[in-house]
Formats: C-alpha cells, sequence, structure tokens
C-alpha cells in the first residue's frame, strides 16, 4: 500500500513539472467583405452618384435624405440635402460644427478637401480617429445651389481597432460615391 502511494506521489511529482502552462491571447474575429461593385444611384433629386451594391438604400423623413445601410457592419450613411437659400457659409458651419462636436472622444480629425471643377462638386471628406461616435463625415457642394451632407454611423461602441476594417471598406465606398457624385440639371 505504501509503495502505491509513493508510486503515485512520485507519478504526480514528474507529470506536474511539465512544461508551463500559459493562456492564449484573446483572438479578434477577423473581418472579410466582398469586392464592391458599383450601381448608379438617381434618385429624384438634385444629385446622382455611385454605390456599392452591398449597401441598401432607405428613403429618410425629407425628401432627398437616404440611409446608405451596411447590414453586415452595422454601420449607416446618413445623407442629407440642403438647397442654398443665400445661407451658403451657415451650411459649412453647421457641418463643421457636426465635425468638431467629436473632438471629445477623437484623438484626430483629418480633412481633405477636394473639388471636380468639370462637375460643380466641391467639399471637405473628414476621417475622424479614436473613439469618435462618427468615423467619416463629408460635405460635396456646388457652392451656389446644393448642399449635401453624410455622416457615417455604426450601431455599437465606437472601437476602432474593432471598427477599422468596417471603416476601411466605408471609407472606399465614400470615396468612390464622391469621385462618380454629379449634379442633376
Amino acid at each position: 500500500m505504501i509503495k502505491k502511494v509513493i508510486f503515485i506521489f512520485v507519478s504526480m511529482l514528474i507529470i506536474s513539472c511539465a512544461k508551463e502552462a500559459t493562456p492564449k491571447p484573446y483572438g479578434e474575429l477577423r473581418l472579410e467583405y466582398p469586392a464592391p461593385k458599383y450601381q448608379k444611384f438617381e434618385p429624384n433629386c438634385m444629385y446622382s452618384f455611385e454605390v456599392s451594391d452591398f449597401a441598401k438604400i432607405y428613403d429618410a423623413k425629407r425628401p432627398c435624405w437616404y440611409y446608405l445601410n451596411y447590414p453586415k457592419m452595422k454601420a449607416k450613411i446618413f445623407l442629407t440635402y440642403y438647397p442654398i437659400n443665400n445661407d451658403f457659409a451657415q451650411q459649412i458651419q453647421e457641418t463643421e460644427k457636426m465635425v468638431y462636436k467629436h473632438t471629445i472622444k477623437a484623438s484626430s480629425i483629418d480633412t481633405k478637401s477636394f473639388e471636380y471643377p468639370e462637375r460643380k462638386v466641391y467639399g471637405n471628406f473628414y476621417e475622424l480617429k479614436g473613439q469618435a461616435a462618427s468615423n467619416l463625415q463629408f460635405y460635396a457642394t456646388d457652392s451656389t445651389k446644393h448642399f449635401v451632407t453624410g455622416y457615417l454611423y455604426f450601431n455599437s461602441r465606437p472601437k476602432p481597432d474593432s471598427l477599422a476594417p468596417a471603416v476601411d471598406y466605408i471609407k472606399k465606398d465614400l470615396m468612390h460615391l464622391l469621385d462618380t457624385f454629379e449634379w442633376k440639371k
């Protein structure tokens, strides 16, 4: 009996001296999205553009306002349209107010101006880094009659590392949207 106890004790000592167990690092799900196929969106409004077939388009509260919904990413882009009635400076100011409202949580805001004089499309594209509620925002205008804004929001807490693949995908879509944006005559 004592020999069995000693044998079990020695066996446990030998087994317990094996390589120390280490916990595996926490892994994130790798998100991959399909290559976008763009199609022209021509609402009964003063503008048109190309949008990814990955996004679903819904009417919003007002005429010429739309949601570009990315259901698999739980993301929405809110597009708004305003006619300019001698309030161009006020429209720009309101848009920038919406952008800089996020400075509390954003670690930086990158602003890129764009202009397509042949189509009379001018504007700014804002990329907000950090834990901002809206990661991408833009406005496009002809500077005399029309003003369109866009704001990206996710239906989740702002986690920059987790949302980065979705933000990058949607950023490319928005850049294409702006590259193909046109005012109707």
